[in-house]
């Protein structure tokens, strides 16, 4: 095991990740397993670097020097040298002469250069004007608006028109230009370019209750599906009535999976179709951008398209109903295929395409949280597809047959009000989803979790047999509502809805384009990683105003159902705990990479999700 170079507690330059700038930081801890020093920076972020990337002060100064030393304007001969330390300094006794006067200039446009060379390093780090001049300390500025890079590079502006008469005009000759690059080709300082290194760490803590809990998980999710459809299929859904478990025999149909196959791969058919535009997502964490096809609303078009020709040609939907039990286990079965085949190709996958949070080296962990960040067949996005595609249009589908089945059951003419609600309710919410496809680049399924079993089963089984639960309980439970009582929950579904995608549309379009002159008005604290965090809007009233919004809307879409059973409100319950749980894991994160600009923010905006509440 070699020997650590640097002790905690030392300050030394440590290298930005993605640049060439050096700061100083402070060694906080060492990692012997993978030979990672941990580094706060003055603002409070910590970051993992090689040794490589870490430098003394003492070298890093000498380094400095030896840069200066070996500019040009100092190695014509040992006079010019002597002259060069002080450019504003005559030689005694005698006039400047001319070549003096063009190592004058040469100076002055070196000045001007580094000016320069300044400006996209304001404008890739502007929260740098909010670095600390102590590690604990308070930030100089704490908030800014969109506006203020702009100012800057117009401030600038005169500087690079110098620069640029300068270059054009320059008396320096051709040779000394050559050896100049010669030498810095030659000489890695600190500011010459060299490739990235990609570092790629173990996770090191483990969320979910580590390797029990996600194992604990990994048996509890399905059994909890099966235990409410079970319930919703009895004349008493109580708590306490615990339902008789079925024949395991009874819960696989061969044809059943056939058909769950055939709508898998039908949304799969849809996907690569060649239509609707082309968007990057988010930088990785190797500074690459994958390319994604926005098309999941034209998909949920020929779905529609293709469910009416069903209907038309008297095709019997409420099967879904009939063999519920049937599809959610063909689903739950195709889902853990899936995610053994995502486990067992990820263990070739190269270090820099595993995610972050699921690269333990602990088999059940990685297994459940997704070992490989964006596993692609091709330029078939596995975890962007099952993000949308199935499960969500598979939900509206298998409301439609509730509905039917509902119409059948009972011997209705039309629907019941409280049937409609839920189902227009639910159905805005995933065509809001789909049209608004893109925004799912930046949400935390994306940029952070792996592809595994987690997100493959909540994906392909829980979203689209748990979601919707409300339809399954009014077929064999129907609920009458008046209207004035309809209105009222209508009207509650239409603030949460307003409240979710405000809230997202705002932070969507922030991080997409900061500069957008819409959003001048906003404000927002500056962070020393280039992005800002909003403190205006939604996102000066709660932290997580989505959430809230989508909080408000499961309670409406449980409300049809009445107060004789709590089952129905399994969801808002259940998504209130997922929502707390992922605003903790949000909060985390933040912390780690934003620092002391995040607590600035908390300060701010000190209530979580609900208002007054938490």
């Amino acid at each position: 095991m070699p020997n650590r170079k640097f002790s905690d507690g030392e300050v030394v330059m440590g290298r930005w990740p993605g640049s060439v700038l050096y700061y100083e930081v402070q060694v906080t801890s060492y990692d012997d397993v993978a030979h990672l020093y941990t580094v706060k920076y003055k603002d409070g972020t910590e970051l993992a670097l090689k040794e490589s990337d870490i430098r003394s002060q003492s070298s890093f100064k000498h380094r400095k020097s030896q840069s200066s030393s070996s500019s040009p304007s100092r190695r014509s001969s040992s006079r010019s040298r002597s002259r060069s330390r002080s450019p504003g300094r005559p030689a005694k006794g005698r006039r400047r002469s001319a070549s003096q006067s063009r190592e004058h200039k040469d100076d002055k446009k070196k000045t001007i250069q580094e000016t320069s060379l300044a400006l996209p390093v304001l404008v890739l780090f502007k929260p740098s004007e909010n670095n600390t001049k102590r590690y604990n300390g308070e930030p100089e500025s704490t908030e800014k608006n969109a506006t203020s890079c702009i100012i800057l590079e117009q401030k600038l502006k005169p500087d690079l028109e110098v620069k640029r008469v300068l270059e054009q005009y320059s008396l320096r000759s051709r040779k000394d230009d050559k050896k100049k690059e010669e030498i810095y080709s030659e000489k890695k300082t600190f500011v010459a370019v060299k490739p990235i290194e990609k570092v790629s760490t173990k996770t090191k803590e483990l969320e979910f209750g580590g390797r029990i809990g996600t194992f604990m998980m990994i048996i509890l999710l399905p059994a909890t599906v099966f235990y409410l459809l079970l319930m919703c299929k009895q004349d008493d859904p109580s708590l306490l009535n615990f339902p008789a478990l079925p024949a395991l025999e009874s819960l696989w149909d061969g044809r059943v999976f056939g058909v769950f196959l055939l709508w898998f791969f039908l949304q799969a058919v849809f996907y690569l179709l060649p239509i609707g535009k082309v968007v990057e997502g988010l930088p990785l964490s190797s500074g690459r951008k994958l390319q994604y096809r926005i098309n999941g609303f034209y998909a949920f078009i020929f779905t529609a398209a293709a469910i009416g020709v069903l209907l038309y040609f008297q095709f019997e939907l409420h099967y879904l109903y009939d063999h519920f039990m049937q599809f959610a286990a063909s689903a739950a079965a195709f889902a853990l295929a899936l995610s053994i085949y995502l486990y067992v190709r990820s263990l070739k996958a190269p270090e820099e395409e595993l995610a972050p949070g699921g690269n333990s080296g602990y088999f059940i962990y990685d297994f459940f949280t997704g070992h490989e960040l964006n596993p692609r067949i091709g330029s078939f996005d596995l975890k962007y597809f099952c993000e949308l595609r199935p499960g969500l249009i598979g939900w509206v589908v298998i409301n439609l047959a509730m509905l039917l089945a509902e119409m059948k059951i009972h011997n209705l003419s039309v629907p019941s009000l409280s049937m409609i609600l839920v189902n227009s309710f639910q159905l805005l919410y995933v065509v809001d989803a789909l049209w608004n496809e893109e925004a799912v680049l930046t949400t935390m399924d994306i940029t952070h979790d792996g592809f595994g079993f987690m997100l493959a089963f909540g994906d392909l089984v829980w979203v689209p047999f748990v979601y919707s639960l409300q339809a399954f309980y009014l077929v064999g439970h129907p609920t009458t509502i008046t209207w004035p009582v309809a209105a009222a929950i209508t009207v509650l579904n239409c603030i949460g809805y307003y409240i979710f995608r405000s809230a997202n549309s705002q932070k969507n379009n922030f991080r997409r384009n900061p500069a957008d002159p819409k959003l001048a008005n906003l404000k927002f604290i500056p962070t020393a990683t280039g992005k800002g965090l909003l403190v205006t809007g939604w996102w000066g009233f709660v932290r997580h105003p989505n959430y809230l919004g989508d909080i408000i809307m499961a309670l409406a879409w449980s409300l049809p159902c009445g107060f004789n059973h709590i089952l129905p409100y399994f969801y808002v319950i259940y998504f209130i705990c997922l929502l707390v749980h992922r605003e903790a894991r949000d909060e985390h994160h933040c912390k780690q990479k934003y620092g002391l600009a995040w607590d600035r923010y908390c300060q701010r905006v000190p209530y979580r999700i609900f208002p007054y509440i938490y």
